[in-house]
């Protein structure tokens, strides 16, 4: 394996960010745009990888990667619709460390010999699937890294919950990179849950007024949860204030139980609160589930995407303190989402001491329980950037 796979393999979620300054579907995304600039930035922002568009459709060229190539030391992934071995062999002289192989056009037996061509050069490959027949014929192949994109590229549409569903069905000892379709911190957890070790994201980017910024606020961690919301102006000025996940108390005995699970905008993942037996999965993308103990809450929570534990949740105990919180939590491992007690005057200190992968508020962002102040809202997602 090389370099490009190894960069996506790391803990947490990488990113490949994309120089691409047309797309047939978008037209004009970043006419102007300069790859060195752009891949240097990218460098600087965090970008594991960046991936250079070489085809005329999308306004690039081999010249643009070989520009990439002189001005950073990020492995480059090339993109285009190859399928001679000559053409890996220029992008390979051009300076790419990986190549595209896009299933949708190759029989097998040519994806199979690109694939084994690019091996010998010293390549690796990103094969493409677009849909369940294309994701088998990807680990039939011995992918390693496998891209899901969710554009349908016969129609241009974007299809995340498909791409999801394949995200999860992918074999967890490949690499997996989820393209297309991605615009918020949000988005790119939704994928990292589903078990993407990586995202691609072109048009997001070049759609924004600084590319670089907008790549480190979409892997920025950690992602900013505001609970015990029972009211739509309330997610609202959660979205507002850049909050990215809403939970919903679903508990009978919480006094800020939410009837229901409520609609989020584009850019936030719901969450639903449970205590006790896991029934009926509720309308959210995420449950965070506690155990009962008594007639109130266990201590900590997992939290499950489909069934499946993707995080854990330390909390604290049923209405106390406890002095060892943060030591406790920062000795956990793995995922974590940190909750219990914090507020905007303590959630920076909590994060420089735990690390978490997510924060998580409700008491303390409250007028009255179930009722939100907004300024509290604002205040604490402020602190928690």
């Amino acid at each position: 394996m090389g370099r490009f796979r190894d960069a996506l393999e790391g803990p947490g979620l990488a990113a490949i960010a994309e120089v691409k300054r047309r797309s047939p579907s978008a037209g004009d995304l970043r006419p102007e745009a300069d790859p060195a600039r752009l891949a240097r930035d990218f460098e600087r922002a965090g970008a594991a990888a960046v991936s250079i568009l070489v085809d005329e459709r999308f306004g690039g060229s081999l010249d643009d990667l070989r520009t990439a190539r002189a001005a950073t030391d990020a492995p480059l992934l090339a993109k285009g619709f190859f399928r001679t071995e000559v053409e890996l062999d220029e992008l390979r002289e051009g300076g790419a460390d990986a190549v595209l192989v896009l299933l949708r056009d190759l029989p097998d037996d040519r994806a199979a010999a690109l694939i084994a061509h690019a091996r010998q050069l010293g390549l690796d490959t990103l094969v493409e699937a677009h849909d369940a027949v294309e994701l088998e014929r990807a680990v039939r192949l011995g992918a390693d890294p496998i891209g899901v994109n969710a554009r349908d590229l016969a129609t241009f549409r974007i299809d995340r919950r498909a791409q999801l569903e394949l995200v999860a069905r992918a074999p967890r000892d490949r690499v997996v990179v989820a393209e297309s379709g991605i615009s918020s911190r949000a988005g790119g957890a939704e994928a990292e849950l589903a078990g993407a070790n990586a995202i691609l994201v072109g048009s997001a980017l070049m759609r924004a007024g600084d590319p670089g910024e907008k790549l480190s606020e979409l892997i920025r961690r950690p992602l900013v949860k505001v609970c015990g919301l029972t009211r739509a102006e309330d997610v609202g000025a959660a979205a507002e204030a850049g909050a990215d996940l809403a939970g919903f108390v679903l508990a009978s005995e919480s006094p800020r139980r939410a009837e229901q699970v409520l609609s989020v905008p584009d850019g936030m993942l719901s969450v639903a609160v449970l205590v006790g037996e896991l029934r009926d999965e509720p309308e959210a993308d995420l449950v965070q589930l506690y155990a009962r103990e008594g007639d109130h809450r266990g201590r900590d929570a997992v939290l499950l995407r489909e069934g499946r534990e993707v995080a854990r949740v330390a909390d604290l105990p049923w209405q106390q303190a406890d002095p060892d919180h943060l030591r406790r939590a920062s000795a956990l491992r793995g995922r974590l989402m940190l909750a219990g007690g914090l507020s905007p005057e303590n959630v920076a200190e909590a994060i420089a001491a735990v690390s978490p992968w997510a924060v998580d508020a409700s008491s303390s962002l409250e007028l009255e329980p179930g009722i939100k102040d907004h300024e509290r809202i604002r205040a604490f997602v402020a602190a928690a950037r």
